[in-house]
């Protein structure tokens, strides 16, 4: 099962973990990560964060991410909620969520995940901060952290 959402609305992790292991007798490990946006980026006074996306090409990438991860790892559920629009530092942005017989498959994929997430989705992220803003760049550590995923194919 995947679960896919691009909302400006607030969402419940709980309530997101609880839906893909409701009624399961199967699942032995949920492993989630859960983002929040910080007061510091690029620069050290971040008052907000505008998030932008290509409507239904996000969603799809999302969902070819997903399905990377199940075609890798024997997954249960995979639940991948990303949040646009005007955010502010404590709020949450992005939840993923992997369900999996074993705790290291859920790890790996729920990595994975977020790794492909931070290179491959459609997102734009605008900073605003008290001295201005500006779009936040690409980060050599996210490219490494995909190309890790790449050389274990190898």
């Amino acid at each position: 099962m995947i679960r896919i959402r691009v909302q400006p609305e607030v969402f419940n992790a709980g309530q997101e973990i609880e839906a893909i292991t409701c009624d399961r007798r199967d699942v032995g490990a949920v492993v989630n990560f859960l983002g929040y946006v910080r007061d510091f980026n690029e620069r050290p006074d971040v008052v907000a964060l505008t998030l932008e996306h290509y409507p239904g090409m996000t969603e799809q990438s999302l969902h070819e991410i997903a399905e990377s991860a199940q075609a890798r790892w024997p997954l249960h559920a995979i639940t991948i909620i990303h949040r646009i629009g005007r955010l502010t530092p404590g709020d949450p942005i992005v939840l993923v969520a992997v369900a999996s017989a074993h705790r290291q498959a859920a790890f790996d994929a729920c990595n994975f995940v977020m790794d492909y997430l931070k290179t491959q989705a459609p997102f734009w992220k605008k900073e605003h901060s008290r001295s201005g803003d500006y779009w936040v760049a690409a980060r050599h550590s996210d490219s490494d952290a995909v190309r890790r995923w790449e050389n274990a194919n190898e």
